[in-house]
């Protein structure tokens, strides 16, 4: 690992505070350009003693402004220690975790993975314009039918046709043939340019695309086409239980990933992670943002510093080889419910280097389902799956109360 380290408490606490000293100090600054200021004083009392240690509230109360990207041309100088606290997190994931070249990335701490999505598919459409005068008309999202909400909501606001391409109810894999049917018809009524979306993990079964489907049928067409992963769910996890994963950017032909910070890594809600390969971001570049040093590139303009503190503290917490420990006893975990639940006969989907299982809903009693919170496919009479995710807090214990429940229940 090139960035990626353990660090003591006092390590962590010094480099959160350097960044705030670089940082503009709304309590003692005369900062009078700024339609900003820290957290309100009569209401998040920024003297609390507890503050000293909690490297990341401290950061919140100071309310930075990480708008823009910072790994592209110049950022607003007045945050520019939390700006670097973000590069940090970014060189972590980006070079450590998903194996791109140093300084040959972009990317910023997004809002979220519907977010992180929509700027990818921004990004592709905006390229297509530029680099071939496409229309609008001329090009297509591909993904399957199993991709997170956010590629049709991109979709929509895009005004670009999404082509959902359907999946075998037990693998969850691909139907090979009706993508290469689906892109033929594409091409014939007029499509010359593809958006290929892959998962590293779909959110209700945990599947995992292999991207090299899209990427050989489309070459196969001809046609030009980019590929994003959307790891938003799986990018904390399947690196790490499969090390030998080429879904990263030592593939050549994958553009741009999404990862969620607040899924697996347990940071706020609000918190995603958008990588590209140098060359792409600068499609989306808004010229009228003149005020913003540097101008903006992201989706969502001001976003808070505070997110990448967060993922910062629990990356260089665990360090690499911790990260390690803890995605593996979550992965036994998982196999204890997969060995439970075949000794019951009962059938479920799991993608092997994932802590997700999805039990078919015949299986599952409504009453089951709602003490445990098992979360439908849909919520509807025509459910068909019920998921189960090994999240940290979910413990063996937790397992074989609901093994026991489950078994009364079929023999009752």
């Amino acid at each position: 690992m090139q960035f990626w380290k353990k660090l003591t408490q006092e390590q962590r606490q010094q480099r959160i505070q350097l960044a705030l000293q670089q940082n503009v100090n709304f309590s003692k600054d005369a900062s009078l350009g700024y339609p900003a200021s820290k957290l309100d004083s009569r209401v998040f009392n920024d003297d609390a003693p507890f503050l000293k240690d909690a490297p990341t509230l401290q950061t919140y109360v100071a309310n930075p402004n990480n708008i823009g990207c910072h790994t592209f041309g110049t950022s607003e100088k007045a945050f520019s220690g939390t700006q670097e606290i973000e590069r940090e997190v970014l060189n972590v994931i980006a070079v450590d975790i998903f194996k791109a070249k140093e300084n040959e990335f972009d990317g910023y701490i997004a809002p979220g993975g519907t977010e992180a999505n929509i700027q990818a598919l921004w990004i592709f459409r905006n390229y297509f314009f530029n680099t071939y005068n496409a229309k609008p008309d001329e090009i297509a999202i591909l993904s399957s039918e199993d991709t997170h909400y956010s590629i049709p909501k991109g979709s929509n606001l895009l005004q670009v046709e999404w082509l959902k391409i359907p999946v075998d109810f037990n693998t969850r894999e691909i139907q090979k043939d009706q993508l290469e049917q689906i892109v033929e018809n594409a091409i014939q009524n007029g499509k010359k340019y593809f958006m290929a979306v892959a998962n590293m993990a779909t959110t209700m079964f945990g599947s995992v695309d292999d991207p090299d489907i899209y990427s050989t049928v489309l070459e196969r067409h001809n046609v030009p086409y980019k590929l994003h992963i959307d790891g938003a769910y799986g990018g904390f996890v399947y690196p790490f239980s499969n090390p030998n994963s080429n879904i990263n950017f030592s593939n050549p032909k994958i553009s741009s990933i999404t990862i969620d910070a607040h899924k697996m890594l347990q940071a706020p809600y609000g918190t995603g992670v958008f990588i590209c390969r140098k060359g792409l971001i600068e499609n989306v570049l808004t010229k009228e943002a003149e005020y913003v040093e540097g101008m903006d590139l992201t989706l969502c303009g001001s976003r808070s510093g505070a997110n990448a503190v967060a993922v910062w503290m629990i990356l260089f917490t665990y360090g690499a080889y911790g990260w390690y420990e803890k995605i593996s006893v979550l992965q036994m975990r998982t196999q204890f419910l997969c060995q439970e639940l075949d000794q019951l006969n009962i059938e479920y989907f799991r993608e092997p280097f994932m802590n997700l299982v999805t039990i078919h809903s015949e299986n599952i009693p409504e009453t089951i389902a709602e003490k445990y919170d098992l979360v439908p496919q849909q919520h509807n009479e025509h459910n068909k799956w019920y998921k189960i995710v090994l999240m940290d807090h979910v413990e063996v214990e937790h397992l074989t109360t609901f093994i026991a429940d489950l078994k009364a229940a079929i023999n009752g």
